[in-house]
């Protein structure tokens, strides 16, 4: 089996990875884990896991630290684009008028900067394949809205239908709601449902969905797992 370690965000993720991608990926011949990123460092000790944190230096350690101890092990990540730090490599230079674009070239970013890293530290090349950069557009609820009837089922409110399907309608997917302060998919959630807890309802929402759908809706999600199920045949 091939082994893929999968950097998450925080506990939503974490329980998305465990509970859904890696019994998946398994069927695949993959085994998956999933690891929480660090964000704060105490006297040089990792405090804090989850989030971004507004620290790239952090995430970079992380990912590096992973690669160099573990040389058989696949590295991905499973970051919102929405909030990035504004060190995260790519973000003075993304391009391009749609989402898709700007994403991608921060990916490329990403692994560029992920792959300097690795040259300095370790003093030889990383091979391309061992890490593989995914940023979700536009957050993990974007990928919720890939079924309104299932968000409203699991928040058990009936009036939340229309105005949820009228939110995905406006977008020609879900990873395409976009990321301000007052739009994100967060955002809008929590607007029309305050009591919305993401760790409690997104995963309950996703499992619902399930991956197939949420893949059918989400291209850019469905491009990164057909990114991982080649492995399994390397």
């Amino acid at each position: 089996m091939k082994r893929l370690c999968i950097m998450v965000e925080g506990q939503t993720e974490e329980r998305f990875v465990k509970d859904l991608l890696a019994p998946y990926l398994a069927s695949h011949g993959v085994s998956t884990e999933a690891t929480c990123i660090c964000t704060k460092q105490i006297d040089g000790r990792r405090a804090f896991r989850g989030g971004h944190g507004g620290r790239y230096d952090l995430i970079e350690k992380d990912i590096l630290l992973r690669l160099r101890s573990d040389s058989g092990v696949v590295v991905t990540t499973l970051f919102d684009y929405y909030g990035l730090p504004g060190t995260f490599p790519g973000t003075q230079s993304a391009s391009g008028q749609s989402s898709y674009d700007r994403v991608a070239h921060l990916e490329q970013e990403f692994a560029r900067s992920i792959a300097s890293a690795y040259r300095a530290a370790a003093n030889r090349d990383l091979s391309p394949d061992r890490f593989i950069p995914n940023l979700i557009l536009h957050e993990f609820e974007g990928l919720l809205f890939s079924s309104p009837k299932t968000i409203q089922d699991v928040l058990a409110d009936a009036q939340l239908l229309d105005k949820l399907k009228q939110i995905a309608g406006e977008h020609g997917s879900p990873e395409e709601i976009n990321d301000s302060l007052k739009t994100a998919p967060s955002k809008r959630l929590l607007a029309l449902y305050p009591g919305y807890q993401k760790p409690l309802h997104g995963n309950q929402i996703a499992a619902r969905i399930g991956l197939a759908e949420i893949r059918a809706r989400c291209p850019h999600f469905d491009g990164w797992l057909r990114r991982l199920e080649p492995h399994s045949t390397k």
